[in-house]
């Protein structure tokens, strides 16, 4: 069952600001649930930011949390300040414009990211997609896998369509209709492999394929830019 989202986050915030107070900098929503897409089997994926982490701080709060409903589908990103401000700046495009803040302003705690990073950021997710699905295609053999590389796929088309247009489109529905046909296909496939209809088979070489000679392309396109 999928919790109440609004008074969940209420307890969860209750929680968290007794724990940490005034080291309590940022709360926010990634995943599903911070694009408004949520459903019944979607995680709580949750990013919190301390003055500073400790491995003691995060028994603590794996305690505190663990006391509230839902535990199972609590996760997400937990970071110090200094941590968070001085990590890639390729990371950091995706992570501002895919959080959705509920407490406190990322503005604050992230440094710069330029067109550089923006461009970084398309073409570490190009060569990460193609390496692990050249791995998959000929070792692995898991649709699990697969389904994974779309997932990161569709953050390699969100930074694409932000680099070309200066728009960030968070949800999916959404980025479906602005991006070229080459894209679409891998939108849709990846909207198929999350949510399949009863005894659909997956085509595993077929979208394998799809997805490895996409990213090369995007790999080429990128990186031939490179100083």
């Amino acid at each position: 069952m999928s919790p109440d989202l609004k008074p969940w986050m209420k307890e969860y915030l209750q929680t968290v600001t007794s724990l940490f107070g005034a080291r309590l900098l940022f709360v926010g929503l990634q995943g599903s649930y911070g694009r408004d897409e949520a459903t019944e089997s979607s995680d709580i994926d949750l990013v919190l930011v301390l003055d500073e982490v400790t491995a003691q701080g995060l028994k603590t709060y794996d305690a505190a949390i663990s006391k509230l409903p839902h535990r199972e589908k609590i996760c997400g990103f937990i970071s110090g300040k200094q941590e968070l401000f001085c990590w890639s700046k390729a990371d950091l495009f995706q992570f501002y414009h895919d959080t959705t803040p509920i407490l406190g302003d990322l503005r604050n705690l992230l440094p710069e990211i330029g067109e550089d990073d923006i461009r970084r950021a398309v073409l570490t997710g190009a060569c990460n997609i193609y390496h692990l699905c050249g791995h998959n295609i000929v070792h692995e053999k898991d649709p699990e896998i697969l389904k994974s590389l779309y997932k990161a796929a569709v953050f390699v088309v969100q930074a694409l369509h932000y680099h070309r247009t200066g728009i960030y489109l968070k949800k999916h529905r959404e980025l479906l209709t602005e991006v070229p046909p080459r894209e679409q296909h891998l939108l849709l496939a990846y909207a198929a492999i999350r949510n399949p209809q009863p005894n659909q088979k997956l085509d595993f070489a077929t979208l394998s394929e799809s997805l490895f000679v996409w990213s090369g392309q995007v790999i080429q396109e990128y990186g031939s830019h490179q100083s």
